[in-house]
């Protein structure tokens, strides 16, 4: 039985890649308000139709943004680094091709990316992907002033052994594979609970993924002056309100540019079936803070 996404089809997407799929528009266009590159970290066991409200949307709020949609396949929390960074490399490449990146192409306009990852399953994906990119180009990636946002959608959580069952066995009805998956996930929990203890070091996977959400520059184009937006509810039974309320208040208190919007009705990864309207307005202020703190630090260098 295969667990990774295969070769469905994402509309107005083609596949590049195992769970990863590219809207490749590369237009002039003198909009320079708008992100040109929208990268988007799914939610663990996520299916296509329900990514396609969010490219659907985006299509709609920005046409002129390419969209990169990277799946997160369950496997992603017991595969090997090795496998999730070569699962990763087409993103790096559609990067690179839509000069986001170092590269040999002729000198470009700096790139506006707009970032958006959903739970903790994309919130891994997302930290992989900006450890490789660290290892690839190091001080070659400079990081251009304010053209990006950072988007959380119910994330980061700790992750009880309570929160783990819930999130493992949304995705895997069949109670045979379901047992199986949850043994080897509950080793894994207990074997890391016991080396950290052993070691005096923190090697849980949750855990570490927290601590990498605080890094500023968890993505290299990121920084101190990059907004966040923390999308949030407090009936998610996957994703405590108040653990995501906490990572936001330390990211504040470290400087971040932190905002937060946290809604009352939705279930986990589901505001945008509640309160579409809220939500979508959230994200465009998000986006608006970011080009204007572009601005501003474009006329602080003129002068």
């Amino acid at each position: 039985m295969s667990l990774t996404p295969g070769t469905q089809s994402l509309e107005g997407f083609s596949a590049i890649g195992t769970g990863i799929y590219l809207r490749d528009i590369r237009e002039q266009c003198q909009d320079t308000t708008s992100p040109n590159v929208i990268l988007i970290f799914g939610w663990m066991g996520a299916q296509l139709r329900h990514l396609q409200n969010y490219t659907h949307a985006y299509t709609k709020l920005y046409p002129k943004a390419s969209q990169i949609v990277v799946r997160c396949n369950p496997d992603v929390f017991w595969t090997t680094t090795g496998t999730r960074e070569r699962r990763l490399m087409p993103v790096i490449d559609a990067l690179e091709a839509l000069h986001c990146l170092p590269s040999s192409s002729p000198a470009q306009p700096p790139p506006r990316i707009l970032t958006h990852v959903f739970s903790n399953g994309g919130s891994l994906q997302m930290t992989l992907l900006g450890n490789m990119l660290k290892r690839k180009y190091g001080s070659a990636l400079i990081q251009g002033f304010i053209k990006s946002a950072l988007i959380l959608d119910s994330c980061p959580a700790v992750g009880n052994l309570r929160t783990i069952k819930l999130a493992f066995s949304a995705v895997f009805r069949n109670p045979i594979l379901r047992f199986i998956v949850l043994s080897m996930i509950y080793t894994m929990h207990f074997v890391g609970l016991g080396l950290s203890l052993l070691l005096g070091k923190r090697i849980m996977l949750m855990e570490n993924l927290r601590i990498e959400m605080w890094n500023p520059r968890v993505l290299p184009w990121m920084g101190l002056h990059t907004p966040r937006l923390y999308l949030f509810s407090r009936k998610d039974k996957l994703i405590p309100w108040q653990d995501v309320t906490q990572h936001a208040e330390i990211s504040k208190e470290r400087g971040m540019d932190v905002h937060c919007e946290l809604f009352e009705e939705s279930e986990h990864v589901a505001h945008i079936r509640v309160e579409p309207e809220r939500y979508w307005s959230s994200v465009q202020v998000i986006w608006a803070a970011a080009i204007s703190k572009e601005k501003d630090e474009d006329k602080r260098i003129l002068n």
